[in-house]
C-alpha cells in the first residue's frame, strides 16, 4: 500500500500538511518521496564541511581514486534521504524523533547529476507500554538512483505521537 499523495499534495510549491498520527499507519504501508538531483558543487560543498576525503572534494584525485570520479559522501546521501522524507510531510505533526537506526548500508556511489529518491516501508509498529501519548514504528528505508539502483538502505525506529483525544 502506497501512501495516498492527495493527503499531502502541494499548492504553489508548498505542501498542505495533514495530521498523520500513529494510528494512521499500517504495517506494510509505503511512502515514496519525490527525487532530488545532486550537483557537483553540492557534493563538494558538503564534503568540505563534513567529510573532506579526496574522492568527495577533488575531481582529479577522485578520478584516480577507487571510484573513478567524484562521489557524494554517504552522510550527504543519508541527510538528503531524511530531507526527502520530511518533505513528504507525513510526520510533520506527529514526529517525536528517533532513538536510532540499524544496518545502514551505502551500496553504490552517488555521483554528480544523479537523481535519488527514497522509499520507506512500515515494518512493525507498537504502542508505548509506558507512555500512552506515543507509539513506535520500525521502518525500512531505501534510496534509489535514477536507474532504480539501490544506493543506500537502513532501518530506523520512529517515535510517533498518538492522535490526541477529543474532548466530549
Amino acid at each position: 500500500m502506497v501512501w495516498p499523495r492527495e493527503r499531502c499534495a502541494g499548492i504553489a510549491g508548498r505542501a498542505i500538511v495533514s495530521d498523520f498520527y500513529f494510528e494512521d499507519f499500517e504495517v506494510g504501508q509505503r511512502i515514496r518521496s519525490r527525487g532530488a538531483t545532486l550537483s557537483e558543487s553540492e557534493i563538494i560543498d558538503f564534503a568540505l564541511k563534513y567529510d573532506p576525503q579526496p574522492f568527495h572534494i577533488d575531481k582529479e584525485a577522485a578520478a584516480a581514486g577507487p571510484y573513478g570520479g567524484l562521489i557524494a559522501s554517504g552522510f550527504q546521501t543519508l541527510a538528503l534521504a531524511f530531507r526527502m522524507f520530511l518533505q513528504e510531510n507525513v510526520l510533520f505533526t506527529a514526529s517525536m524523533g528517533s532513538p536510532g537506526m540499524d544496518e545502514l548500508r551505502w551500496l553504490k556511489p552517488v555521483r554528480p547529476g544523479d537523481t535519488v529518491r527514497m522509499n520507506m516501508e512500515v515494518m512493525e509498529k507498537r504502542e508505548s507500554a509506558s507512555r500512552p501519548d506515543r507509539g513506535y514504528m520500525r521502518c525500512y528505508y531505501e534510496v534509489l538512483n535514477q536507474k532504480d539502483e539501490q544506493v543506500m538502505s537502513f532501518y530506523a525506529t520512529q517515535i510517533v505521537r498518538r492522535r490526541p483525544e477529543m474532548p466530549d
